[in-house]
């Protein structure tokens, strides 16, 4: 057996040994890669077999490319890797997009995953159809756009969630913190929420939330944030909850800068009141 292979099997024995929750860069044994897709696209081709790393669960299934031009479509190697990879979502297959890494050999890319069967599948694994893999700067089919979510989770998987954040406008951190809801991303949400101003209430108005969609949010100029700590956010979304029909929400959404930093946090009251 090849050295890199031996190392490989070590690396996901440790990772599904492992208690810890989240997969950390400081105890990878492999570089951390963050490659555009069209890179990604040669060093896994079409039927070729890698190994998918959960980042919340440090869980790992084997996967097989079986198609896709803007992003890979693939499919689990074997039934123990379907029900280890619908044992990731939960039990239940979900749309909701997750960071994830990629090894192959000895590469280690960042990546982003639904959880959904969907369209063809060929092999014998108790998978009806594919799941999609998303990497950086690809794109869907249908539209071929850049999928936001996609993207969001690619930086968290890549170690680059801290820059991004820093740096983003106001308009940008309401789209991340959204797209956390949506995914049901703790991680995200609360590198985003201002805790001081979280009422008891939040947590769970949070859970019943089915799906949510930003409808409108203004475009704001540098001029109309730059030296404030505290700004109202006009915004209109779509929300639907657990037993309730989907309703339409405008208001505004407050955002704090904490102790002269560069990072917009929501307000926690405020999007209480929202929901």
């Amino acid at each position: 057996m090849r050295p890199n292979m031996i190392l490989k099997f070590i690396f996901i024995f440790l990772l599904m040994s492992s208690h810890s929750l989240e997969v950390s860069a400081d105890n990878l044994p492999y570089s951390l890669e963050s490659l555009e897709w069209e890179k990604v696209d040669k060093i896994i081709p079409r039927d070729s077999k890698f190994t998918v790393i959960d980042i919340e669960s440090g869980k790992s299934f084997e996967v097989q490319r079986r198609a896709g031009s803007s992003h890979a479509d693939v499919q689990p190697l074997t039934k123990k890797d379907t029900k280890m990879m619908k044992n990731i979502y939960g039990g239940k297959w979900s749309w909701n997009r997750r960071a994830i890494l990629v090894l192959v050999d000895d590469q280690l890319i960042a990546a982003s995953m639904h959880g959904m069967p969907h369209g063809a599948g060929a092999l014998d694994n108790n998978f009806s159809g594919h799941f999609c893999i998303h990497f950086k700067g690809s794109t869907t089919h249908g539209s071929h756009r850049k999928d936001p979510a996609h993207q969001l989770m690619i930086l968290k998987a890549s170690q680059k969630l801290d820059e991004y954040l820093f740096y983003s406008d106001p308009i940008e951190i309401i789209n991340a913190f959204f797209i956390s809801i949506k995914n049901k991303d703790a991680t995200i949400f609360n590198k985003i929420i201002h805790h001081p101003t979280v009422p008891k209430s939040l947590s769970n108005k949070v859970k019943k939330i089915e799906n949510i969609k930003i409808l409108q949010t203004p475009e704001l100029t540098p001029e109309e944030y730059s030296g404030f700590n505290v700004i109202e956010v006009p915004i209109k979304f779509e929300l639907k909850q657990k037993g309730v029909r989907k309703e339409i929400i405008e208001g505004n959404l407050v955002l704090i800068k904490e102790g002269g930093g560069n990072q917009w946090y929501i307000d926690g009251k405020s999007l209480a009141e929202l929901l």
